[in-house]
């Protein structure tokens, strides 16, 4: 549930609830993983200044929400970058109020059996009328914003054969779905008769990506699905 997402998508829904005093979307988020990611991403996001984290995020955006959990990179002098291990970290940005940060363990005895204690104590208070504060009919629901008229910049590492005329293909297949491209790096192995091929694009909407990821998938020059990491601007 962790490597693909699944418990930050329950956490995330709980919080905007908790947030944005509505009720718990029973609709499908964007859930996206980080089961796929290896190495070579770590490697190349490093070099670029970058880290990848799993991010859930829950934002209004023109009076509707969204929700969404999948890996970003992010500076590597961001806050959020720097949170490691058995850290998490809750980001709240609001207005006036601005930023505030909730930080701390997540996992491992202490955290866990005092949550556990927690929650009976409150049960044995009679504290379990409303877990949210308020009760679920005061609850709001809010229409839910489709995220494939999200724009965001991305990376992406595509494998393909080492074969002349594949640079070009590439690019003519980014152009074609309104993307550009902002940074190419290109590392052959000869070995192999194959290359990687790591990208950051420019901003570009999300269902252009999808068109983009499908139609690069179709070439027979491309050796396996390419990977893609949205970015996000987190200071």
């Amino acid at each position: 549930a962790d490597l693909e997402g699944n418990d930050a998508a329950a956490k995330i829904k709980i919080l905007s609830s908790i947030a944005f005093n509505k009720t718990i979307s029973k609709n499908k988020i964007l859930t996206e993983g980080i089961q796929n990611l290896n190495q070579t991403d770590i490697y190349h996001a490093k070099n670029l200044g970058y880290k990848i984290k799993l991010l859930a995020i829950a934002e209004i955006k023109n009076n509707k929400l969204m929700e969404r959990v999948h890996p970003c990179l992010i500076l590597k002098n961001s806050y959020i970058a720097n949170i490691n291990g058995v850290l998490n970290a809750i980001v709240v940005d609001g207005y006036p109020i601005g930023r505030s940060v909730l930080q701390g363990e997540g996992a491992g005895p202490g955290p866990t059996s005092s949550a556990l204690i927690s929650d009976l104590c409150s049960i044995l208070r009679g504290n379990i009328k409303y877990p949210f504060g308020v009760s679920c009919f005061l609850r709001k629901k809010i229409r839910k914003f489709n995220i494939l008229n999200r724009a965001c910049s991305s990376y992406l590492r595509i494998e393909v054969k080492d074969q002349p005329g594949v640079l070009s293909s590439i690019t003519k297949i980014f152009a074609k779905n309104k993307i550009s491209i902002k940074n190419l790096i290109q590392a052959p192995n000869k070995k192999e008769k194959k290359a990687t091929v790591v990208i950051i694009t420019h901003e570009a909407l999300e269902k252009n990506f999808n068109n983009l990821l499908s139609n690069l998938y179709k070439n027979k020059f491309v050796l396996k699905k390419p990977i893609f990491i949205r970015i996000e601007k987190f200071k």
